[in-house]
């Protein structure tokens, strides 16, 4: 399994995305190779929040679509915030408190723990920093 955070997916749906060309090709490769995504409802709404004010109303439906085909293809499972979730994610949030660490990405890093995931499809160094390997192109 993959984690997709925000980034990635802004950069997949907006064209004029400084990584839209690498997201692109590495989405489809990942999808070649016939890999299962997840994401949170945190990254949903950070991504669908962030299209609509960068790149439009339009692009952001284009995202939610996207979303929803996935889903109905059996390629993206999305977790939504639990209690427990959001208390682990606070004891995270509370760890990282000299790095410049946003709650969406505690979210992401305790979902990636509990599903032992151990790659992420994304441009953010903070995944790194909370021992998640990001995806690169051959």
């Amino acid at each position: 399994m993959i984690f997709v955070d925000t980034g990635a997916w802004i950069a997949v749906t907006d064209t004029s995305d400084q990584y839209h060309r690498q997201a692109v090709e590495m989405y489809s490769l990942l999808k070649k190779q016939r890999k299962r995504f997840v994401t949170t409802d945190y990254v949903i709404d950070e991504a669908v929040t962030r299209l609509g004010y960068d790149a439009g109303h339009p692009s952001a439906l284009r995202y939610l679509d996207l979303l929803a085909l996935a889903q109905e293809k059996g390629t993206l499972r999305v977790v939504y915030n639990t209690e427990a979730i959001f208390q682990k994610t606070i004891a995270v949030f509370r760890r990282y408190d000299t790095a410049d660490v946003s709650l969406t990405d505690c979210v992401s890093f305790v979902v990636c723990q509990q599903l032992e995931i151990l790659y992420a499809f994304s441009f953010d160094k903070h995944f790194p920093i909370m021992g998640i390997s990001l995806c690169a192109l051959p």
